[in-house]
């Protein structure tokens, strides 16, 4: 639906249902994007979030109250958007903690996410299983870590977003605060 740094969205489905993998733009151009395609949103099982950058959360907290879609991260990233506006009334019977490396189902899809390099307090990929196929997905890769680098390899298909530049980000003309690793941790 949305990739890059005005938002990031992507939708996978089996026919019958599907997921959302972030949910950077707003809900209601979500809904448009899906209308288009000829998804109902009442289809949507879940939003899978890679981290707290608003270009990845901008649209959770209306999709959890409207359409009381749940929203699936790890502990450590749902607590650094507990501390953004984007949560302000998620419902926690919404809120899906997921521990990382280890696999969940949802929607038909075996998940299981994974630690990714970024600047955020922590960041995820997902390697989700659709039936004999391995999809893997990861945002705002600067580099490929060793954490990521097995779910990489193993994958028949692979979605990478790529517009983090840890050499631009410091030397650039960005704030100190952006550049400071302590202030993101």
């Amino acid at each position: 639906m949305s990739s890059g740094s005005s938002g990031n969205c992507y939708y996978l489905g089996n026919g019958f249902q599907g997921i959302l993998i972030d949910a950077g733009i707003s809900a209601g151009s979500i809904r448009k994007y899906l209308k288009i395609k000829g998804i109902s949103i009442q289809t949507i099982m879940g939003v899978l979030v890679t981290h707290n950058h608003i270009d990845h959360i901008r649209g959770i907290e209306v999709l959890a109250r409207r359409n009381f879609i749940p929203v699936f991260t790890s502990e450590m990233v749902w607590n650094s958007i507990l501390n953004s506006s984007q949560s302000n009334n998620i419902s926690v019977d919404c809120i899906r903690k997921i521990p990382l490396q280890q696999k969940f189902h949802l929607a038909g899809f075996e998940i299981e996410a994974f630690p990714v390099c970024h600047d955020a307090p922590e960041t995820l990929g997902y390697h989700i299983t659709i039936e004999t196929q391995k999809l893997t997905i990861v945002t705002d890769l600067g580099h490929i870590c060793e954490t990521s680098a097995p779910y990489i390899k193993a994958a028949n298909f692979l979605v990478i977003e790529s517009n983090y530049d840890e050499q631009m980000l410091m030397n650039g003309s960005y704030p100190y605060y952006l550049k400071n690793p302590d202030t993101v941790r």
